[in-house]
């Protein structure tokens, strides 16, 4: 695979400003190790003192020292191309121009740094501006909770509200969710190994969700969806044992779950059995908002308009900021029913504005789309050659690429997911200076969330590392 040489910022393509622009832009080598680490020293001492819960340090053990738009350098020197960006919080990459500017701009004007819910001009130029993006009969009759900085307490603050607006206690969501690791958010998962044994919330009902590659509900081959059927069956039903609930949750995009996207269809389904029903529809785009997806919103593949939204990631331009957005009908809370120190982080609220003006002016949804499909393609073509490639799925740069054993099958002819051979994948790509993350079954998929302004560079390299990666571990 050819890469073309880019003249701009990596992973700018073009979209910035004319000061922007390097002669040269990095390109992912190996380098010659020194022959001591010292990433390995900062890595011990980690391993000393921080706790046994950490989780992408074990599986990418580097240490950065800086990184600047889709590269990170270590302290060894080695360049890596990132293609996780933060779990898909760094929209626009690393330190882009236009976050920094934000950042010294805000410091500059002695704006503080957090008000609480107490309002200032640009606590309402956010709200404003965000408000104005979203689909218009969302925002319309919108009302919006300031949360604590995690997409969980999001979730948390949604199931909350929707079981105060209702007086309903159970909710409902999907097989393979993720939204969070608190107490509520965490009950929603549909992995149960994080749960543990800790005392979660009770009454969650699990649906099955949508998938052409391992039906949830052993079809084989799936050729007509029954999944929004089978839940319809489940919320009307009087004999079948599941009370109303007080909310359905639901991503467009299964994120953790390996990218695995909703069809539209099977989307306006939840939303016309959720309406006719009077459930409250919570839609979680943590990950998928702000353009990653090739929309703004991934509820405008579908045109669904949710009661609930919440977003968070991208959201603050990098730093931490979490919103809930609901119709104004749902504004039954109290004084004080939700709260948190940090929901007026103004400073995120600058990087936040920054993001959203430098997406929708230079149209980044579009180039997201390109760009994932020019990956897709090139992914395509790898799993052409190595039958352990069970299935590439997502939306535009949401991609996930399922690993397998294509020598065992499950009782419906599905080769069996292999997490081994995944995690030997990712070390083989992280050998070659790509940083790419895992998710789905037991950790089977690879997932490609790249900034969403990397070029056709940047693709392709990373394409060239995950071709050589598949190589080097081979049909095993």
């Amino acid at each position: 695979m050819k890469t073309k040489n880019m003249t701009t910022l990596p992973c700018v393509v073009g979209l910035g400003r004319s000061h922007d622009t390097i002669e040269n832009p990095p390109r992912v080598t190996r380098p010659h190790l020194p022959p001591v680490s010292m990433s390995s020293d900062y890595l011990g001492r980690q391993q000393a003192r921080e706790s046994n819960a950490r989780t992408y340090s074990r599986r990418l053990p580097f240490t950065i020292a800086k990184a600047r738009g889709c590269f990170i350098t270590d302290v060894d020197g080695r360049v890596f191309l990132d293609c996780l960006a933060g779990a898909g919080t760094l929209a626009l990459g690393h330190n882009h121009p236009v976050v920094v500017e934000a950042i010294r701009a805000h410091l500059a004007a002695e704006l503080p740094l957090q008000t609480l819910d107490l309002g200032s001009p640009l606590r309402d130029e956010f709200i404003r501006e965000l408000f104005a993006s979203l689909p218009p009969e969302l925002a319309r009759d919108a009302r919006i909770q300031f949360c604590g900085p995690t997409g969980s307490d999001g979730i948390e603050a949604a199931i909350k509200l929707v079981k105060i607006a209702t007086g309903r206690s159970a909710m409902v969501a999907f097989r393979g969710a993720y939204h969070g690791h608190t107490n509520g958010s965490l009950s929603l998962m549909g992995n149960i190994a994080p749960k543990g044994v800790a005392n979660l919330m009770a009454g969650v009902h699990f649906m099955p969700f949508p998938s052409a590659y391992r039906c949830p509900l052993g079809l084989r081959p799936c050729t007509d969806c029954r999944c929004a059927a089978f839940l319809e069956t489940a919320l009307t039903d009087p004999e079948g044992g599941i009370a109303k609930a007080a909310g359905v949750v639901m991503e467009i995009v299964q994120g953790e779950s390996g990218s695995n996207p909703a069809p539209d269809d099977f989307v306006r389904e939840v939303r016309r059995v959720t309406r006719e029903q009077e459930i409250p529809l919570i839609v979680d785009e943590v990950q998928s908002g702000w353009g990653r997806t090739g929309k703004l919103y991934a509820i405008e593949h579908s045109g669904v308009v949710p009661d609930l939204l919440v977003l968070s990631k991208a959201l603050g331009g990098g730093l931490p900021l979490t919103v809930l957005i609901y119709h104004k009908r749902f504004d039954v809370w109290q004084p004080g029913a939700h709260a948190g120190t940090f929901r007026g982080n103004l400073l995120a609220m600058s990087t936040g504005l920054a993001t959203l003006r430098f997406i929708q002016q230079n149209n980044i949804p579009a180039h997201a789309a390109e760009m994932g499909a020019r990956l897709r393609g090139h992914l395509s073509e790898i799993q052409k050659k190595h039958a352990f490639i069970g299935h590439l799925r997502g939306l535009a740069l949401m991609l996930g690429a399922k690993i397998v054993d294509p020598e065992k099958l499950d009782r419906d002819g599905v080769p069996v997911p292999d997490p081994g051979r995944a995690a030997r994948i990712q070390q083989e790509a992280f050998k070659r200076n790509l940083i790419i993350e895992l998710g789905g079954r037991g950790g089977s998929v690879l997932r490609f969330l790249p900034p969403l302004i990397v070029g056709e560079s940047e693709i392709d390299q990373i394409a060239e590392g995950i071709a050589a990666a598949c190589v080097a571990v081979g049909e095993g």
